[in-house]
């Protein structure tokens, strides 16, 4: 019988480790966001106009399941990249998805504009969506290298 080749170990890339880390505190912020909004903490709602706090109440169920996907799949996905589990990649993807329906929503079909839509809101909007693109990516690149498995 022929022997079966031994299976390649592919050593974990020290970027992978600065992405992971980084994809995890980033998405950690978003869900202490998350947090004190859904749970209506009153110190942290004080930095919010009236037209927001309103906003955020009106939001739709599927718009906060959302979010909670959007948020929480950044962090499980953060997790599973750092385990080094292709699963990371549908993970962010999920993210992705769920993070861009959420902003769309806010920004195209409810008044998103009018109440936070300012330079700097609309900025932050981008890069988080640039990040989550990003993750997605490095992820599927690593789990094409076979870094993930």
């Amino acid at each position: 019988m022929a022997e079966q080749p031994a299976a390649v170990v592919r050593r974990t890339p020290w970027h992978l480790w600065v992405v992971g880390i980084f994809a995890l505190l980033w998405s950690s912020i978003g869900c202490v966001d998350y947090l004190m909004t859904e749970t209506h903490n009153e110190a942290y709602l004080k930095q919010f106009s009236t037209a927001q706090l309103a906003f955020m109440a009106a939001m739709p169920a599927w718009v906060i399941a959302a979010w909670a996907i959007a948020v929480w799949g950044g962090v499980a996905g953060a997790v599973l990249l750092l385990l080094r589990r292709k699963e990371a990649v549908w993970v962010f993807l999920a993210s992705l998805v769920a993070f861009a329906l959420t902003t769309f929503r806010n920004y195209a079909l409810a008044n998103g504009m009018e109440v936070s839509g300012d330079a700097f809101s609309l900025a932050f909007t981008a890069v988080i969506f640039l990040l989550c693109v990003g993750f997605w990516a490095y992820s599927r690149a690593m789990a094409r290298r076979k870094v993930l498995r």
